[in-house]
């Protein structure tokens, strides 16, 4: 019997391309790949089962990773994915995979995408841990998935991604759920719960800025090179988005930095 594919929604870059197969996910290769694919069989090696395990090539060239069991936060967003507890749980899974990348050597690979240098000190970042790239069971984060920007950065670069995503930080009238007028109080969350020195406290409100753009200009890279979904993505609203969060960030400085405190 062949084998029956049934298609994942995948993240933008990658929507329509993924699919389950059994107990496995099938994902198209990318120059990048090669990289993940160490990063990965690192993690395994040192015990850390919170990211799929790569199990080769398939006979269509796809990547063939195991399937991780759990629910994907896409909208309409379910209560439970709002809640304290489950931005909580984000940050100590991201904490986790911090600890277990720590001695991975990212040197002799290609990645996917550098991030800026002022963050780069080495520790190979997840660098997307969008609310769809985590899988949760319980409402409790225990996976992370999508390494496809994974790459040299910081753990400073990864919180500064995470809680620009999850808190979210950009304009009030922009969030359009539950976590409407709560970011203030999400940020800190976010970074209690990772146990952000305070060293990096004092940057991540620059870094979480900095963040934003270095995300937003690889949307509008994509969308310029012609790729449909992240074309779509930018001229529905993103790029102007964009400049108001970028705004947002220079007005809101004080009140992010003084929320950190």
């Amino acid at each position: 019997m062949p084998e029956v594919e049934t298609r994942l929604l995948g993240g933008t870059a990658n929507r329509g391309l993924v699919v389950r197969v059994g107990d496995t996910v099938r994902r198209p290769l990318r120059p990048s790949s090669p990289a993940v694919h160490a990063l990965l069989d690192h993690l395994s090696a040192v015990g850390f089962e919170a990211v799929p395990e790569f199990l080769g090539v398939d006979a269509q060239g796809r990547e063939v990773l195991t399937y991780v069991p759990g629910e994907t936060v896409t909208a309409p967003y379910p209560a439970w994915s709002m809640t304290f507890g489950a931005l909580e749980s984000v940050a100590r899974l991201l904490r986790r995979y911090h600890e277990a990348v720590a001695g991975f050597d990212p040197a002799g690979h290609a990645w996917a995408e550098a991030v800026p240098s002022a963050y780069d000190d080495g520790l190979v970042g997840h660098n997307d841990p969008n609310l769809d790239n985590i899988v949760f069971r319980d409402g409790v984060a225990v996976a992370l998935i999508d390494f496809d920007l994974a790459g040299p950065g910081s753990a400073l670069w990864d919180v500064a991604a995470a809680a620009r995503l999850w808190a979210p930080l950009r304009p009030d009238a922009d969030i359009l759920d539950a976590r409407q007028g709560q970011n203030l109080a999400r940020l800190r969350r976010f970074a209690d719960a990772y146990g952000l020195t305070d060293t990096d406290r004092n940057r991540l409100v620059d870094a979480a800025a900095a963040n934003h753009i270095w995300c937003m200009d690889y949307v509008r890279r994509g969308a310029e090179s012609g790729h449909p979904w992240f074309h779509q993505r930018w001229t529905t609203g993103e790029s102007t988005l964009t400049d108001r969060t970028n705004h947002w960030f220079t007005t809101h400085h004080a009140t992010l930095t003084e929320a950190l405190a």
